[in-house]
């Protein structure tokens, strides 16, 4: 696991406020919290240090955190601050101008700024839920007077390169137990590549950034396109290529360039069938699939030929798939609550 993680359950109800305000001081710029849910607070926090990069899954009562310029001149780490808002809402006043952010929207804050973040008006009890990401500024290499365009102002997560960076915060947030310590230096790295590509694309500089990252950045989309495609047995480099505008001998460059999950080097067709193989054995071993024939799970994973996929799946598991299922069907589930 990563992180340290608050719960306000672990803390007595008349205390959970003040102790979450009192962690949210110590880990973000100084802001003055209030809710009119004190006495039935609840919150629950990931703080993931990841290099020079801090991300901080959250879900908690409606909320209002101001931070005036008293506090601006008193304390100020200097760091962007992205929000990404998964449910609920909030309302923004920072940098002259005022918006709402529903789920799926994006917006920033520059900490060197007075702001006014809070729920709705019709927000009631609901939970607001999002990730928090903040990273400092002399990292971003873009003007601030070009970054104060962006303040406060409503973004969309939904497509594009917005798209790739929601899909990564929320994956971080899914697979922070599972994931180790060392993990988090090249995740920073990842992360920082992918919030400076979203700034270069929301702020048209695309081409100010470092060959590298523009690189790192590119190999991230693809990896996610070939994932959210891998039932397609027509996915193809040729195909994919296409699809991001780019050359297939460059394609293959990016891939044999990357290091992700010790695959530095893998052809794209290795990489793809490693994603498709993983995903039917997931489905083999589900007992809620138990009932579905092999051939069927197969291609649904972009495998259509049943003898290739038997032929591959064995060589990457040892046993052939229809035994792999019977086994895992032959093995106790482990008992509720258990962290592997």
């Amino acid at each position: 696991m990563i992180g340290t993680v608050f719960r306000s359950d672990d803390v007595p109800a008349e205390h959970r406020f003040d102790y979450w305000r009192e962690l949210v001081g110590r880990t973000h710029a100084p802001s003055d919290m209030s809710s009119e849910y004190t006495t039935d607070f609840w919150a629950e926090q990931r703080l993931l240090e990841l290099g020079p990069v801090t991300v901080w899954p959250a879900s908690f009562r409606p909320t209002r955190f101001q931070r005036d310029a008293r506090m601006v001149r008193r304390s100020d780490p200097e760091l962007y601050h992205l929000s990404l808002v998964l449910g609920g809402g909030l309302g923004v006043d920072h940098a002259g101008r005022t918006d709402t952010h529903g789920p799926q929207d994006l917006y920033v804050i520059d900490t060197s700024q007075p702001y006014d973040v809070r729920p709705p008006a019709d927000q009631d009890r609901r939970m607001v839920t999002g990730v928090g990401v903040e990273f400092p500024k002399a990292l971003l290499p873009a003007s601030p007077d070009r970054v104060r365009d962006l303040l406060g102002r409503r973004m969309s997560g939904r497509d594009g390169v917005g798209a790739v960076l929601t899909g990564f915060l929320t994956g971080l947030n899914q697979q922070a137990d599972s994931l180790r310590p060392s993990d988090a230096p090249r995740l920073g790295t990842a992360l920082l590549d992918l919030l400076l590509a979203w700034f270069a694309h929301v702020l048209d500089t695309e081409a100010t950034l470092p060959p590298e990252t523009r690189d790192r950045t590119l190999t991230v989309r693809i990896r996610a396109f070939i994932r959210q495609n891998l039932h397609d047995p027509e996915l193809t480099p040729p195909v994919i290529a296409a699809a991001h505008h780019i050359s297939v001998s460059y394609l293959h460059r990016l891939f044999q360039d990357q290091t992700q999950d010790q695959t530095q080097g893998e052809t794209v067709a290795a990489w793809i069938r490693t994603r498709r193989l993983e995903g039917a054995r997931r489905d083999l071993a589900d007992p809620a699939l138990r009932a579905v024939p092999v051939h069927t799970i197969a291609a649904r994973w972009g495998l259509p030929r049943p003898a290739h996929f038997s032929r591959a799946f064995r060589t990457t598991y040892g046993v052939p798939p229809t035994e792999y299922r019977l086994r895992a069907a032959a093995t106790p589930p482990p008992p509720h609550g258990t962290v592997n």
